[in-house]
């Protein structure tokens, strides 16, 4: 397979895996995304990776398994598709092979891919004035109006998902507030967002996970939300590769 995998994926990377769906179902649910890491490349259409985990849980993805594939590297996010064709435990690395089923291509809407995180933001639903006028940002907001705490658990150039102890409803208008450290200071953002979902969670009674979209966010700032994702990915990387030394 002429792709060139080996110019773009090396070890260390690394690689988002979500089920895909060929039933494609209406109302299906969202397959959960698994966080691993490139251990080998090796051909041009096969790899080794580590067996993902969840809370020191290992998750054993089954042989025959398909799955969407993405890549992090210093020029963007690479996909593929690919199916697990083996899986072992070598020492104390559990291990999964994957066959490459398409070429590997780069993604182009990486302001999409999530981060996860733990960030503080403050939140509260839109006035129906503030809504006619949504497009114009900030500007439009009534000030000193009061906010409600949560946590967002990921992050990306075109929305996020955040916790609470109250749930907003779906389709309602919000401000989210929230602070990342862009080239090295600290940067307040007021967003416009829309409520896409909002479910309580199966295993923490009275929390509940929004998912959001922004409606006002500009070019520049969703370029530093971007750019924000991929440096903490970075230091992330660099973290764990000097905990293995």
């Amino acid at each position: 397979m002429p792709n060139l995998l080996s110019k773009y994926v090396v070890p260390g990377c690394r690689v988002d895996l979500q089920a895909i769906d060929r039933s494609k179902k209406r109302g299906a649910a969202e397959h959960k995304i698994y966080q691993s890491q490139v251990i080998d490349v090796l051909s041009e259409d096969r790899i080794e990776i580590s067996m993902p985990m969840e809370k020191s849980k290992l998750i054993l993805l089954p042989i025959d398994g398909e799955y969407d594939l993405y890549f992090y590297n210093d020029s963007g996010l690479y996909q593929c598709y690919a199916r697990v064709v083996d899986r072992y435990k070598n020492n104390s690395l559990y291990v999964l092979v994957l066959d490459l089923v398409s070429n590997l291509r780069k993604h182009q809407r990486r302001e999409y891919y999530r981060f996860s995180c733990a960030l503080e933001m403050n939140s509260r639903r839109l006035q129906e004035e503030e809504v006619e006028l949504a497009g114009r940002k900030e500007d439009a907001l009534i000030p000193e109006l009061p906010l409600k705490s949560s946590v967002i658990v990921d992050i990306s150039g075109g929305g996020l998902r955040f916790v609470a102890n109250y749930a907003y409803e779906v389709q309602s208008m919000i401000l989210c507030r929230y602070c990342l450290l862009i080239n090295g200071e600290n940067k307040v953002y007021n967003l416009v967002g829309k409520v896409l979902s909002a479910r309580e969670l199966e295993n923490r009674k009275g929390v509940f996970e929004h998912r959001v979209q922004y409606v006002n966010v500009d070019a520049a700032e969703r370029e530093e939300i971007i750019k924000y994702i991929f440096d903490e990915e970075r230091k992330n990387l660099k973290n764990h590769k000097t905990d293995k030394i």
